[in-house]
């Protein structure tokens, strides 16, 4: 299938939801602001962040906290940022799935952290080194090399993105395909996945869809799903798991099990 060909790995259509519950931009909105400690928590901890969930919340409340790096608690301020960066894009009906936002997403998550930032591999300084993401016992997983200029890397996305807004039509499995998509191109040198799953909840909600945070409770089974997604380039597993941790997960599994897509 060329969807699969222009994203890079396959997955079971049949086996994504269909029917997902929308609600207004406002409602999810909404959601989301009161949830944002909670969101900026969990992502910290798939960052492997030692901020505890009382810490994050009164870091966010602008008071620091002794005897944490400097590097964590610039982590968890770049969540916080990003997330109400995203917020303000979708209630302001601004975010739009492409380069642009998806750069300036990553100016925020891996601000002060990734090698580079705000752009593409190769389309700053650095243009030599290619990052790999490593895998435990399985090994390690390397993208594209990193280029002078990102032609590759830029061809890629644009042909996935293509893809995605021609061959995807329900929102759910478009958000968590170009999740997805970013974590396994690495189109940066770092905050990739974070990257991605910002620009996920921005196509979710902004479809009327409550934004999904990975809890910190399944964190290892994220890892472990993730690990396999890398090695088999299959994403069915992953898109399960995300429908899982989605807050209306019951009601979707229900609903779909009753009228499962054709």
């Amino acid at each position: 299938m060329e969807l699969f060909s222009a994203l890079g790995f396959r997955w079971d259509r049949l086996a994504v939801p269909a029917a997902v519950p929308t609600h207004s931009i406002e409602r999810v909105a909404f959601r989301f602001h009161r949830m944002l400690p909670e969101f900026v928590w969990d992502a910290s901890v798939l960052e492997g962040n030692p901020f505890t969930f009382p810490e994050v919340k009164t870091l966010l409340d602008g008071v620091t906290i002794g005897g944490r790096k400097i590097s964590d608690q610039e982590q968890v301020l770049n969540l916080a940022e990003s997330s109400k960066h995203l917020l303000a894009l979708v209630k302001t009906g601004k975010f739009s799935l492409g380069k642009a936002t998806f750069t300036e997403l990553h100016s925020l998550v891996a601000h002060n952290e990734a090698l580079e930032w705000g752009h593409f591999r190769g389309e700053g300084k650095e243009t030599g080194y290619t990052p790999d993401v490593g895998l435990g016992e399985q090994g390690r997983y390397t993208p594209l090399a990193t280029v002078a200029g990102a032609p590759e890397l830029n061809r890629v996305f644009a042909s996935g993105l293509q893809a995605l807004q021609s061959d995807v039509q329900q929102p759910f499995e478009k958000a968590a395909a170009f999740f997805l998509f970013g974590a396994l191109q690495q189109f940066f040198f770092d905050g990739n996945k974070r990257t991605s799953r910002f620009m996920m909840n921005g196509i979710l909600m902004s479809a009327g869809i409550d934004a999904v945070s990975v809890p910190a409770a399944k964190a290892q089974e994220f890892n472990e799903n993730m690990v396999r997604f890398y090695m088999e380039k299959d994403a069915t597993e992953m898109m399960s798991f995300l429908v899982n941790c989605h807050p209306d997960a019951e009601q979707i599994l229900e609903t779909n099990q009753s009228s499962p897509r054709q």
